[in-house]
């Protein structure tokens, strides 16, 4: 039986080819700190995760445990998979909590009160993602021109990390995924993808993911602008 607390699950295992680093994202320094490091802080901060498991890249579980070793909240590395969904496996699989919260290494500016917010959330309805209401308009794009469909922008939303879900739940169900051949985006989908509900509670609009090397600016930004 596992036991009835939470893990947080932190994935840096991703090559970020899109922000075009020669390494790592998750190594990536958003002032002055790599931006794994700043996921983890935020985990102990939230003070309901018992151990953290940092899933990491080939050949860089050494350069993960140097990062790590001055946190004092209790941690393990794993490696990756080739895919996202692999390297959630992977880490949830070494998780010993009855609970995980599985988050991206590359949203640094994940607050405690999120981890805590979506950790609530788990333990009554057994799976949860923070989400942020789609503001703009928007639209296909086809051959690069605008379709004539306009996609309602009413109960759209973006999905964030952290991702929470009973852990035997989460499991089952990214073997599932697997068996079956689906490709994910994130772990939410392969809880659905069995038929069981997640809940969704508000994210943060801080909380941004980062893709592109201006997105470090936007992450300065807030933090330059404090609580």
């Amino acid at each position: 039986m596992r036991k009835s607390w939470v893990s947080g699950v932190i994935l840096a295992a991703g090559r970020g080819v899109r922000f075009g680093a020669a390494a790592n994202k998750a190594f990536v320094e958003l002032s002055g700190k790599p931006l794994l490091l700043w996921s983890a802080e935020a985990f102990l901060a939230a003070g309901v995760t018992r151990e953290l498991v940092v899933v990491a890249g080939p050949g860089e579980m050494e350069r993960v445990e140097g990062i790590l070793s001055g946190t004092t909240i209790p941690y393990r590395v794993v490696p990756g998979g080739e895919r996202r969904q692999d390297s959630s496996l992977a880490g949830i699989r070494a998780a010993q909590g009855e609970y995980v919260l599985v988050h991206d290494a590359a949203r640094p500016l994940v607050s405690p009160e999120l981890i805590r917010r979506v950790f609530e959330a788990v333990q009554r309805h057994g799976a949860a993602v923070p989400v942020v209401p789609v503001r703009d308009t928007v639209r296909y794009v086809n051959h690069g021109f605008l379709t004539g469909e306009l996609v309602d922008r009413e109960g759209l939303c973006a999905i964030q990390t952290p991702q929470g879900f009973q852990r035997d739940l989460i499991l089952r169900a990214l073997e599932a995924a697997n068996k079956k051949g689906l490709s994910l985006t994130d772990d939410a989908t392969a809880v659905l993808s069995v038929g069981e509900r997640v809940a969704a509670v508000p994210g943060d609009v801080r909380n941004i993911k980062i893709t592109y090397p201006e997105d470090l600016k936007v992450a300065l930004a807030f933090l330059s602008l404090g609580d």
